[in-house]
């Protein structure tokens, strides 16, 4: 679900930001996780179908959640309940890193995107794998060392942020949880 940024209030050292989030208010209680645009919130106000969250320095400074004004959407989605099915990739709700929206190739209602990634961030990404793109369990296309694609539906494009993402948008990138752990690994971490 598209939600809309209502307010935008400094609280130092961070900022409290008001969504308007229409269903996803309906049950949201105090303390309640909800992933705005692919980072894990947690609710700290409820007006109506108004949520509040508070963002400290460390999500301001690695999301784009900093740069929001009123006005603008979000993608909003509740956090899964271990007893829920799950429909599709395993997302944290933990942003890696940013990424922008290189080009954008119509085919009709349909839509390929290639954005640019850190080369970390890429390195986690494979061929029919999977990213989360402002929260939007994705599956990729293709991957090369500067950059990746996904092909967006048109159901995608409609209920999403994805759809008015102008070329040049800055989005935040959630790789694979396995893959994560595996190139930690293979680094030979401890």
């Amino acid at each position: 679900m598209i939600g809309r940024i209502d307010d935008v209030c400094a609280e130092p050292p961070g900022v409290r930001l008001s969504v308007v989030a229409g269903d996803v208010a309906a049950d949201a209680p105090l303390g309640a996780s909800v992933c705005v645009s692919g980072c894990c919130l947690s609710v700290v106000a409820v007006d109506g179908p108004r949520l509040s969250f508070q963002l400290g320095p460390e999500t301001l400074a690695r999301t784009t959640l900093g740069g929001l004004a009123p006005g603008a959407g979000v993608n909003l989605e509740r956090s899964l309940r271990l007893s829920d099915r799950l429909g599709g990739h395993l997302v944290t709700g933990h942003v890696d890193g940013l990424g922008s929206l290189l080009s954008r190739d119509e085919s009709g209602d349909w839509v390929t995107c290639r954005f640019s990634a850190p080369a970390p961030l890429l390195r986690q990404m494979a061929s029919k794998g999977s990213v989360a793109i402002d929260g939007i369990s994705l599956t990729l296309v293709d991957v090369q060392a500067d950059w990746f694609s996904v092909a967006l539906i048109p159901h995608t494009l409609a209920v999403t942020t994805l759809g008015e993402l102008p070329v040049g948008g800055s989005v935040n990138l959630e790789t694979d949880l396995i893959a994560k752990y595996v190139a930690r690994w293979l680094e030979g971490a401890p």
